[in-house]
């Protein structure tokens, strides 16, 4: 439960120790852009998220902005977090790692909202959205990138606004600071609209941001989310979507993967016993993921939106490297694993098995997103996983020249416990594309449908939400 107040003003520097560091030095960055608004209003958490309490973030501040009419910027309400950051530097909610890494997760979440005409006082509603965004973060120890999209399948204020689903970008104005307790730096929300969210998927975050930033009325050079708009920025101008297409042939796609309701069947044989490797076995349990793979395919979701030149999986190996290496040199074929692994041979590969034939299961939005793996990745010389959300399933697709993987030319599909590779050959991708067409307008389709190539052994089902917890046939 959360209230709204007025925020204390600045502590007499005779009582520092009243006024967390963290937070001072925030306040400060804010203080610097708003040096009239001493004391801004603030939607608090009543009970503190170290006190038990449900709600990550300590404070939200909401200032008001008078925007740029030289860069056609209009007033807008400017919303600050508190509290993805190391406020205390006590431990009571971040570990402290020192002042030359991230403070805490190393970012707050910034929103800036257009403001009505004659409206005094900002909306409280995005307050709880950065709440929810902030308790997916705790939960899930991911953490945010620029570029990264955010499928919120909702109007964000909960009305019936078309402004749906958001993009994260840097604070135009929001410099990051250095803090006693490391980096923190300011990612700010972006509403966008469910086309939008398509054309970022299939591209990039980035490219979207860039039409964004070019025009007004969608969000302008401070990219200001507008709940009123009823346009999407292919209706303003059809001509946007020419630059779209030529992006996702040119560049293909940044999503690596995405969390989805998925499964996988070995149709080669039925299971010899307990152990066998299924990530589909009916009535009994199925094995889990190693930690290694869980965070392999998780940093792959992680890292979903970073820049093409960047490889998207870690190494597979006993430590955690980071997830990136970002000083390789960058190649049109992506790897599983960096130079520095290739010669670390986990323990669980020598468990890896071939498979002669499969059977895919997707819902229908995850099915919707095939075309996207296989035109925007595949074909590109990269990969794409489908992580299963009500289990430890992973079904990832690789091309030809992907190092890393456990599927091969030879063996096209190979399973590691419950995590599926199938290493498709481009003309296969090119045929697949051709039969997948009708994935395109996948919403006027009647389900469940049902692909399949016999020559490769492949099947592809598409079922409606409601019965995706059916058994494969």
């Amino acid at each position: 439960m959360e209230e709204l107040r007025p925020s204390g003003a600045p502590v007499p520097q005779a009582f520092p120790s009243l006024f967390p560091p963290g937070l001072h030095t925030i306040y400060n960055e804010c203080r610097r852009l708003y040096p009239e608004q001493a004391n801004p209003l603030q939607v608090t958490a009543i009970v503190k998220y170290w006190l038990g309490g449900p709600d990550p973030l300590d404070y939200v501040s909401m200032y008001r902005s008078l925007g740029n009419p030289a860069l056609d910027v209009p007033e807008h309400w400017h919303y600050v977090s508190f509290g993805l950051s190391d406020l205390y530097g006590d431990n009571r909610v971040h570990e402290y790692t020192g002042i030359d890494g991230p403070s805490g997760f190393g970012f707050e979440l910034t929103f800036r909202l257009k403001r009505e005409a004659g409206e005094s006082a900002p909306p409280t509603w995005p307050a709880e959205l950065m709440q929810g965004l902030a308790r997916y973060v705790f939960q899930s120890e991911n953490t945010f990138c620029s570029g990264d999209h955010v499928s919120w399948h909702s109007p964000l204020d909960n009305s019936e606004s078309r402004i749906q689903h958001m993009l994260l970008t840097e604070d135009p104005q929001l410099q990051p600071v250095k803090t006693p307790f490391g980096m923190v730096s300011f990612l700010q929300i972006v509403g966008i609209c469910t086309e939008e969210l398509h054309a970022a998927q299939q591209w990039n975050g980035q490219g979207i941001l860039e039409i964004l930033r070019t025009v007004p009325v969608a969000g302008g050079p401070w990219l200001i989310t507008d709940m009123r708009r009823g346009e999407t920025i292919f209706e303003i101008d059809p001509h946007l979507q020419e630059r779209v297409d030529k992006g996702i042939e040119v560049e293909g796609s940044n999503l690596s993967g995405v969390s989805a309701k998925c499964a996988w069947d070995d149709l080669s044989r039925p299971p010899e016993d307990e152990d066998d490797s299924r990530s589909i076995c009916i009535g009994t349990q199925p094995r889990r993921l190693s930690g290694k793979d869980t965070e392999q395919i998780r940093e792959a979701l992680r890292r979903g939106l970073e820049i093409n030149s960047k490889p998207i999986l870690p190494p597979i190996s006993s430590q955690r490297q980071n997830g990136m290496n970002h000083d390789r040199v960058p190649s049109r074929k992506d790897s599983l694993e960096s130079e520095s692994s290739a010669a670390i041979i986990p323990h669980e590969l020598v468990r890896t098995r071939q498979l002669e034939s499969v059977h895919l299961k997707f819902n229908q939005e995850s099915g919707a997103l095939i075309p996207l793996c296989l035109k925007g990745r595949l074909l590109h010389g990269r990969h794409f996983t489908f992580k299963s959300i009500t289990g430890d399933t992973a079904i990832t697709f690789v091309s030809t020249g992907v190092e890393g993987a456990f599927a091969s030319e030879e063996h096209p599909y190979a399973a590691h416990g419950p995590w599926l590779q199938i290493l498709l050959t481009e003309e296969l991708v090119e045929k697949m594309l051709e039969d997948l067409e009708d994935l395109n307008s996948l919403e006027e389709m009647k389900l469940p449908k049902e692909y399949s190539w016999p020559e490769k052994k492949l099947k592809i089902s598409i079922v409606p939400n409601t019965e995706f917890d059916s058994p494969l046939n």
